[in-house]
């Protein structure tokens, strides 16, 4: 087995080591001659994004002109016309992957300094005669404000603007050729800008960069911009009717960025793993870019031929921060489809591929476009309304390690510390109330602490939804031995939680109980959490919420039911 590299994003350093390598050169040909002046592509982190780029830079640039040692043996050197390209363009490569401040000022900085970096790559040019005294500056003045040599002025914002487009003029000049511009992960920056709350100065900001740098540029032969997500046209894009936007959904370069399930197996066949083929597929296959089903995302496969262990490589790379929060303060529509997904179901919703940031807050469905565009959803199926042209997806998570991942983030939400999640559990499958009533509060006290509201009717998210967030959370390690429902019709009604046993004893050979449990909200001005049990229990025997669990042949006996009173950090159970 070649030796396998992880997390090396250097083609030229790849190729030179003869370690691992999965020929994805044909990109190279495609992309060439689809002739679009500027392509958007859309992928979930941890796909070969900026390994395709830098493969790019080494094809293009005359920097690497003469290099063809570094393609010789793969699909685009077979090609005679594409021998003659190599190495035949000026290129700038820019990537926004480092730009996570959490301020507009820092990401302004953040930004020269990229610049500033490009720069300098290309500081051969100030040898040249040919450039001007102005342009002379421009390289003295980025580098001075990167360097903070001269902290007392600033840089004007029409400076940066223009500043990929001057380069440009000037490497044309230079090598009398049109540029190439490459431009990696591209939304980073407005990621972090959604997450810390400064989206509009940052649109108004990169929307006039991406105007001169794209829109404006007659120095530009073309351009490839990558990212995870599809921000908006109107946000960003507004001034670029140049653009080719490439999504998960399209059928362009599908196979080009991921690995196919032959690409997987053949890996598996060299590592001497042809026997855990199976074992991979559950965990690591699942992804769909338009219609080429079987996408394995390269990071957990890479981690898996060099430490041979099944883990959550690809859903550990990131804090999920955004994700996190986005599930934890949504309604309980959003609660119950996730609640379907992590069950192992899938949901239908409408997707607008165009992410507007600024819109996630108030669009319960956003997050599904979001999800399928980070990876964490797969499309199963997509059908378009003939009177109406809508389209509706069924959608469901990824693979397995998408599905453990996500346990873990929920259960994560609601970690005390010590064992009083675990006890409670236990305590609520025996039967025991004190006991249960004892850890439950235990767990209020310490976690309510840690969010943003803890029930409060001043909060942005009603008591309700936040609760049945919490419950959500303490239940999410018992989907190996429970179905957990949530909402759902039963008898006359709709009951909050529904507990229902995979199997009728555990492994220790215990008795699992199905459960039924009902939440109160108790306000100021409302019954006491006494009166509030009460009316929970009531609720579930006058509603009969049992008759799903009857349905299934489940003995009256084995049925539990609980109420929930909640009152803000106090919580009383009956």
């Amino acid at each position: 087995m070649r030796k396998v590299s992880i997390g090396k994003q250097d083609y030229e350093s790849l190729i030179k080591s003869g370690c691992f390598y999965v020929d994805k050169t044909y990109f190279i040909k495609e992309w060439w001659e689809s002739q679009d002046d500027v392509t958007l592509i859309t992928r979930p982190r941890r796909f070969g994004k900026t390994l395709n780029m830098s493969m790019l830079e080494c094809f293009f640039s005359n920097k690497y002109a003469g290099r063809g040692d570094l393609f010789e043996g793969l699909s685009i050197w077979n090609d005679e016309k594409y021998r003659q390209l190599q190495g035949t363009y000026p290129v700038i490569f820019i990537s926004f992957a480092e730009i996570k401040a959490n301020n507009f000022k820092d990401t302004k900085n953040d930004m020269v300094s990229v610049i500033n970096d490009i720069y300098k790559q290309h500081s051969y040019l100030l040898e040249d005669d040919m450039l001007t005294d102005a342009e002379r500056n421009l390289f003295r003045q980025l580098d001075n404000y990167s360097n903070n040599t001269n902290v007392n002025k600033d840089i004007s914002n029409e400076t940066i603007y223009r500043a990929v487009k001057n380069l440009a003029a000037i490497l044309y000049r230079k090598f009398e050729k049109k540029v190439i511009i490459l431009l990696d992960e591209y939304d980073t920056p407005m990621q972090e800008a959604y997450v810390n709350g400064y989206w509009n100065e940052l649109v108004d900001f990169i929307r006039s960069f991406f105007n001169s740098t794209f829109k404006t540029n007659p120095y530009l032969d073309r351009a490839i911009m990558t990212g995870i997500t599809r921000v908006s046209k109107e946000s960003i894009f507004s001034d670029l009717n140049n653009l080719n936007v490439i999504t998960t959904t399209n059928e362009e370069y599908n196979t080009s960025f991921g690995f196919t399930e032959n690409e997987v197996f053949a890996a598996l066949d060299e590592a001497g793993l042809s026997e855990k083929k199976d074992d991979v597929k559950l965990w690591y296959d699942g992804f769909t870019f338009g219609k080429h089903k079987d996408i394995y995302n390269p990071w957990s496969i890479t981690n898996y031929l060099d430490k041979k262990e099944f883990k959550t490589y690809w859903a550990d790379t990131s804090s999920n921060s955004l994700v996190g929060k986005l599930i934890q303060r949504g309604s309980p529509k959003i609660k119950k489809a996730m609640e379907k997904l992590l069950n192992g179901e899938y949901i239908t919703v409408g997707i607008d591929e165009q992410i507007v940031f600024d819109q996630l807050d108030n669009d319960e469905d956003a997050i599904w476009s979001l999800l399928l565009a980070s990876g964490y959803l797969k499309v199963d199926s997509m059908d378009i309304c003939v009177s109406t042209g809508e389209q509706k997806y069924e959608l469901s998570l990824t693979n397995l390690e998408v599905r453990v991942m996500f346990q873990k983030l929920i259960k994560g939400w609601f970690m005390t510390g010590d064992d009083s999640s675990n006890e409670f559990i236990s305590a609520l499958i025996d039967g025991d109330l004190e006991a249960m009533n004892y850890y439950i509060n235990k767990i209020t006290l310490n976690v309510f602490s840690s969010f943003d509201v803890a029930g409060k009717d001043e909060s942005r998210i009603l008591p309700e939804n936040f609760y049945h967030g919490f419950v959500l959370g303490l239940m999410a390690g018992q989907r190996n031995t429970y179905i957990i429902k949530s909402n759902r019709e039963s008898g006359f009604g709709r009951y909050d939680v529904m507990m229902i046993p995979k199997q009728s004893t555990s492994e220790s050979g215990k008795k699992l109980p199905a459960i039924v449990l009902e939440f109160k909200v108790k306000r100021d001005s409302e019954k006491s959490l006494e009166e509030a049990v009460e009316a929970a229990l009531k609720q579930i025997e006058e509603k009969r919420y049992d008759e799903e669990i009857l349905a299934l042949g489940i003995e009256k006996e084995r049925i539990r039911h609980y109420g929930f009173a909640f009152e803000g950090k106090k919580v009383l159970i009956g």
